[in-house]
């Protein structure tokens, strides 16, 4: 039950509703077992009904409560008559049935906000989970298998496990109950049935056994048709340009008649376990059947054909919760691959710590600071010992080749990734000794793709500070040059940009992502290739909202082309992980090394 250890660190929240659950079902089960207990009466006033008392019937009984039910029926026959003894039983069953029912829907009543509050709880927590892990877990993940774990997974866990958290408490104790009960009636016939439960429950359990390896089976294969739906939607343009759609068709259909095997199979097994368990049962009612009238017709068993007949009925009321509990238990196994999928990311370790009690950075003073800086991401090296200072207010550029390593130096800095060995200092204090928050509240980043969400532009431009004035929105937006766009939208900073700010254009999404930072406005600026794919009249407009943008502030700059690079205070030449040029500018050109051969090509593209 390991697996289940987070449903239960859950239900610790709920002990009180879970003890009123209990109660409750409790009480219906026993008004459940006193309607069918009624039977007995019943029976013993109809097979006698010949008889003007029970005279025969009334005889001693080694049972004490069915001679206390034969002394009430005998003296309320010889006060009230049969017909009114009739009529006494029958009113008894309707109430015991409809306090049963009572008892039974207060019970789901309290179960129910319960199993929905675990779930919400286990989704708040996933999703949670996934803000908070370091960008590097999510390069080895596909989007998509991350996308269905908190979607389909967590829908399986409360479909087959929270969804049959009623079957873990309510159908054990009518099992429990009733056997009881019916060994209180008859040890010997009820020996005999608990000698026949166990072999029910390991042909029950074979059955379900291979549930968890087809269910995990099947999540993998959803995951892959949400991640291939979500590369189809992201792509489309790609797709249509390059005639793809019959590969991309063909990639997902294969996947989707894999997962459909895989839950066709997982049907077959789990729709099994139900009509084989009532099999069973209803065997075992025909041997009890024929065990106990054989012994009450050799003589060999102490029992009245109508207390043989109630005991039947109360076992009748165990197949039912029996059913239940298989049902439940090939549920279960279906659901803890699910379990283990989430599990997976919520345990997944957070390679970069949140030092939540780090000191607070009150003001960026003085310089940031590689020293001896390398960086691994699978044992393979991606920067080495790196040492750079930049000071406050400086311009430092990052070129070099695709792959160098620029934009992870980068990402160093906001501790996207932590080193792997030597350090980072602003301030001559290591980033790692201050809070996360406080470090990221110092830095904006403007990157090559625009990141924008499915909002207002108002909303898009506040992002990192939710309650800014329209004011400070519309003078973020004015120096960003996005102002002039913005007035000509119908709903002006209220109107909605689309999934992925798809209403907008390439050059007006960068110029809301410089808006943003700029509102935010950091002493630290991180711009990552932000002009590398616009248009040159985009360009110019972005690199404009750039350059205002970078004033009096400590910029690092990714950039290829010169326009963006040439007045940096320093430019940082990278190649394979390693700082192989520094200098200004001119200095380098003067060098004719690495950087005067990518100025040069630059040149020849642009003349191109």
């Amino acid at each position: 039950m390991k697996k289940y250890a987070r449903i239960f660190v859950y239900l610790k929240s709920y002990t009180f509703k879970i003890f009123l659950y209990f109660i409750c079902t409790v009480l219906s089960i026993i008004f459940s077992i006193v309607s069918i207990g009624m039977l007995i009466p019943f029976l013993e006033l109809i097979f006698n009904s010949g008889s003007p008392t029970l005279g025969a019937i009334t005889q001693a009984s080694g049972n004490p409560v069915v001679r206390f039910v034969r002394n009430f029926l005998m003296h309320s026959i010889d006060d009230y008559g049969k017909q009114n003894t009739l009529l006494f039983i029958c009113i008894f069953i309707i109430i015991s049935i409809l306090l049963k029912n009572l008892f039974l829907y207060l019970a789901s009543y309290i179960l129910n906000p319960l199993k929905n509050n675990i779930v919400t709880r286990l989704r708040n927590e996933l999703y949670d989970k996934v803000l908070q892990l370091p960008i590097g877990y999510f390069t080895e993940k596909r989007k998509g298998d991350i996308i269905s774990r908190i979607t389909n997974d967590v829908s399986e866990v409360e479909n087959s496990v929270v969804g049959t958290l009623e079957g873990w408490i309510r159908d054990p104790l009518t099992i429990i109950l009733n056997v009881g009960i019916l060994f209180f009636m008859s040890p010997q016939l009820t020996m005999f049935l608990i000698v026949l439960i166990p072999i029910m429950g390991f042909i029950i359990g074979r059955i379900s056994r291979s549930l968890k390896k087809q269910s995990s089976a099947a999540a993998i294969k959803s995951g892959q048709s949400v991640s291939i739906l979500d590369e189809t939607l992201s792509g489309l343009r790609v797709i249509k340009a390059f005639n793809a759609e019959g590969l991309l068709r063909s990639r997902f259909f294969k996947v989707n008649d894999e997962l459909l095997y895989a839950k066709n199979h997982i049907g077959y097994r789990r729709d099994l376990a139900s009509p084989v368990s009532e099999l069973l049962g209803v065997m075992m009612f025909a041997v009890i059947l024929w065990y106990g009238g054989n012994g009450i017709l050799s003589g060999s068993m102490h029992l009245e054909a109508s207390v043989l007949l109630g005991y039947l009925g109360l076992f009748y009321n165990i197949i039912t919760p029996a059913k239940s509990v298989s049902t439940s238990f090939s549920n279960m196994q279906k659901g803890s691959a699910a379990i283990d999928r989430i599990e997976e990311v919520l345990r997944a370790k957070n390679t970069v710590d949140d030092n939540i009690n780090g000191k607070k950075i009150q003001q960026f003073k003085h310089c940031i600071e590689f020293k001896n800086v390398s960086f691994k991401y699978e044992d393979v090296t991606i920067l080495k010992d790196i040492n750079l200072t930049i000071e406050k207010g400086k311009t430092i550029a990052l070129v070099g080749a695709s792959g160098a390593g620029k934009s992870t130096l980068a990402d160093l800095v906001p501790r996207f990734h932590d080193v792997s060995s030597g350090e980072i200092l602003i301030d001559n204090i290591n980033i790692k000794d201050y809070s996360l928050k406080s470090l990221r509240e110092q830095i904006s980043i403007v990157t090559q793709e625009p990141i924008l969400f499915n909002d207002t532009i108002a909303n898009n431009i506040a992002l990192g500070e939710p309650d800014a004035s329209e004011e400070s929105i519309t003078d973020a937006a004015k120096i960003a040059n996005a102002y002039s766009f913005i007035q000509h939208k119908e709903e002006k900073l209220n109107s909605n940009i689309g999934d992925r700010g798809t209403k907008l254009s390439g050059g007006e999404r960068q110029r809301l992502t410089i808006a943003r930072a700029l509102l935010k406005n950091p002493p630290i600026l991180i711009l990552d290739e932000a002009t590398s794919s616009l248009d040159t009249e985009s360009e110019k407009l972005v690199q404009d909202a750039i350059n205002k943008m970078m004033q009096n502030r400590t910029s690092i700059v990714i950039a290829h082309r010169l326009s963006t690079i040439r007045h940096a205070d320093e430019i940082i030449v990278l190649d394979k992980g390693e700082i192989a040029e520094r200098g200004t500018h001119e200095s380098l050109l003067r060098a004719e090394g690495i950087y005067y051969r990518l100025v040069q090509m630059n040149q020849l593209i642009s003349v191109g």
